[in-house]
Formats: structure tokens, C-alpha cells, sequence
């Protein structure tokens, strides 16, 4: 087919327009490469040997998995030609100095949503592209707030394999055909819709968050008797990429807030290796990205593993939530008679 664009294609008439831009156009093709890799070893699944068994480390609040060090590896093979300084994952305490002379500093989750690997769940790659730093060696590039990016993307290894990709112009998604094994475009400059009917948030921890995300969350499964006046349906797979590209998609809005349980306070998903490259994409793709308060990509990063909440998806939606962050709530909110949107005020 004519129209048929590869992954290769798309980078090459991009760097055409500016040729400064190949550091970031042959990594990111690195790292498209080493998913592949990535998705042929999940594809084998139990065949593969216990690839979800775990290593005895921690990573974050999980176990790390097997799965994790293998794609970690995979990627760090992958970067190892292209002109990288640093590189940083969530699988590493420790940022790795790759080229001293390199451009560019990476930081990825090699495996999002591991603890679902023998459930058959979707699983995900997740990476982000910085400029390097002089003095980055010691891993002060990755302190860098998520609008510096210059690239950054995640793939999605569900009943097909897509990879999501933006280098600042646009978002594309490219699917992977397992013939060729290489990526097509199959989504052109994606729009996330304005408005949703969808959303996704790990109700079993509604008695451990905040008033305005309990608020939220009770108005929308109001539902159409509520003050949205329209239905909602709630979708949850826990494993980020999964959820956002559905939100790419077909609109939605996705929420993972701080809480009060030990070690969610700072919210849950790392600030690097997974916020800022998916707030990039929404963003890129017309949505919008909150921690609830603030706008994800101007976080000052302070630590390499650092938690942060996030709000994202349909901009309408994640504005409405940024409301009821900043807005003071009573005891008496969720009362019919005298809440804030019961019946005597909107």
C-alpha cells in the first residue's frame, strides 16, 4: 500500500525538516526496536520459563518481577549504539552513565503493570527522552521538569502490539505487524475527545482519598439522577498504558490520587519513568495532565523515583477535577439538602 507508513518513515521525514533532531529520531527507534524484542518474549508467555517469577527486590510498592530485568535489559542493549549520557528506570536505583559525550538522557519503565504477567493482562513499555545535561553523569538530567522532553512514548503488548510515540509534534500510534516486525502507523496525529462518558480509578481505595476525588467519583456514579446529568461507566485495568490508550482513543479520563495509606501519599506512579512521558502524550494529543493541582509537565522532579498523583485524559474532565482540588470543601458536602450541589445550589 502507498500510504503505508513504517515508524522509520514517520522519524526520517521528521528529522528531514530538521536534521539536529537524529539523536532523538535513532533512539527512539532503538526503543521501538528493543519492544519488539519485548513483545516476542511476552507472546511466549509460560513458555518462556517464569518470567513472573519474582527477584527478591522491591521495586516501588511491588515486587520486581523477572519480566522487569529482562526488558530492562533489552532496552539498555538497545540504547547502547545511540547517543545517550544516562540512562534511568525504574528497575535501577541508580541512574547508568551509557556515552559521556552523549546528547540525550532516557528514562523508561521497562514493564508497566508486571504484577499482571501470569493473569494474561495487558502490559505496557514506557520511556521518555531529555536533553543531557553537562554535569548529567550524577543523574541531575532526569531533574528536569517533564516539558523538556523531547520525545517520549510508551507501547501497549495487549491483543495486538501498538507503539505510541510523540517528538513533540503531535501523537501517533503505530501498530506492530508481527509479519514484517516492524511499525505502521495506523493512527494519524490522534485527538483525544473533549468529553467522556469513561473513566478509570482503582475504586477499592475510595475510603483512603481525598474529599474532592471521593466527590468526584460520587457524582459521576450518580450518574444521569446526579449533578452531571449523564451516565458514566468505570474502567479499570491497573495497568496505566492500557487505560491511557484507551483514553487516546475514545476519550476518558484516568485517576490515580494521593492517598492515606503508607507509601501513597505522594500518589503512586513514578514522576520519570511514568507520569511525565504520559501527560506528554495526552497533552500532545490535545489532553490534559494534573497531579490534581498542578500541571503534570511543570513538576520540579527532586529525587530519580519520585511518586506524584495524576489526573489525566479528556481536558474538560481533568479541569473539572483541577476544580474541585482547589475549592474548599465542609463536612456537611456530601449532604442532599446542604452539599455544595445538592439541592438548593449548582
Amino acid at each position: 500500500m502507498s500510504d503505508v507508513i513504517t515508524l522509520a518513515d514517520y522519524l526520517a521525514r521528521w528529522v528531514d525538516r530538521s536534521p539536529d533532531r537524529e539523536p532523538v529520531a535513532k533512539t527512539v527507534d532503538a526503543i521501538a526496536g528493543a519492544t519488539i524484542e519485548i513483545d516476542a518474549l511476552i507472546r511466549k508467555g509460560p513458555l518462556a520459563g517464569a518470567i513472573g517469577a519474582t527477584t527478591g527486590k522491591q521495586s516501588g510498592v511491588d515486587q520486581q518481577k523477572k519480566i522487569d530485568v529482562l526488558a530492562n535489559d533489552l532496552i539498555l542493549d538497545g540504547l547502547r549504539t545511540c547517543p545517550v549520557s544516562c540512562f534511568a528506570s525504574e528497575e535501577m536505583d541508580n541512574p547508568l552513565r551509557i556515552h559521556a559525550d552523549g546528547k540525550l538522557a532516557v528514562a523508561v519503565d521497562p514493564i508497566d503493570g508486571s504484577s499482571n504477567v501470569e493473569a494474561n493482562i495487558t502490559l505496557g513499555t514506557i520511556f521518555s527522552v531529555l536533553p543531557a545535561l553537562a554535569s548529567g553523569g550524577d543523574g541531575s538530567s532526569f531533574m528536569q521538569p517533564g516539558r523538556n522532553q523531547l520525545a517520549a512514548g510508551f507501547a501497549v503488548y495487549g491483543p495486538y502490539t501498538s507503539l505510541v510515540v510523540s517528538v513533540g509534534a503531535g501523537t501517533q500510534i503505530f501498530t506492530l505487524d508481527p509479519a514484517t516486525r516492524t511499525f505502521i502507523r495506523s493512527f494519524y496525529s490522534v485527538a483525544v475527545p473533549a468529553l467522556t462518558t469513561e473513566f478509570a480509578i482503582n475504586s477499592s481505595n475510595y475510603r483512603h482519598w481525598e474529599d474532592c476525588v471521593r466527590i468526584y467519583v460520587d457524582d459521576l456514579l450518580r450518574g444521569r439522577d446526579g449533578p452531571r446529568g449523564k451516565d458514566f461507566n468505570m474502567r479499570w485495568t491497573a495497568t496505566p498504558v492500557s487505560d491511557i490508550y484507551r483514553i487516546l482513543i475514545r476519550g476518558g479520563i484516568f485517576l490515580y490520587p494521593a492517598d492515606l495509606r503508607d507509601g501513597y501519599t505522594s500518589g503512586r506512579l513514578r514522576l520519570l519513568y511514568e507520569a511525565n512521558p504520559l501527560a506528554f502524550i495526552i497533552e500532545q494529543a490535545g489532553g490534559g495532565a494534573s497531579t490534581g493541582r498542578h500541571r503534570i509537565l511543570d513538576v520540579e522532579p527532586r529525587t530519580l523515583h519520585q511518586h506524584t498523583p495524576i489526573v489525566a485524559g479528556s481536558k474538560a474532565e481533568v479541569d473539572y477535577v483541577v476544580r474541585l482540588h482547589h475549592e474548599p470543601h465542609g463536612p456537611g458536602e456530601r449532604s442532599p439538602l446542604f452539599g455544595r450541589r445538592g439541592l438548593f445550589r449548582t
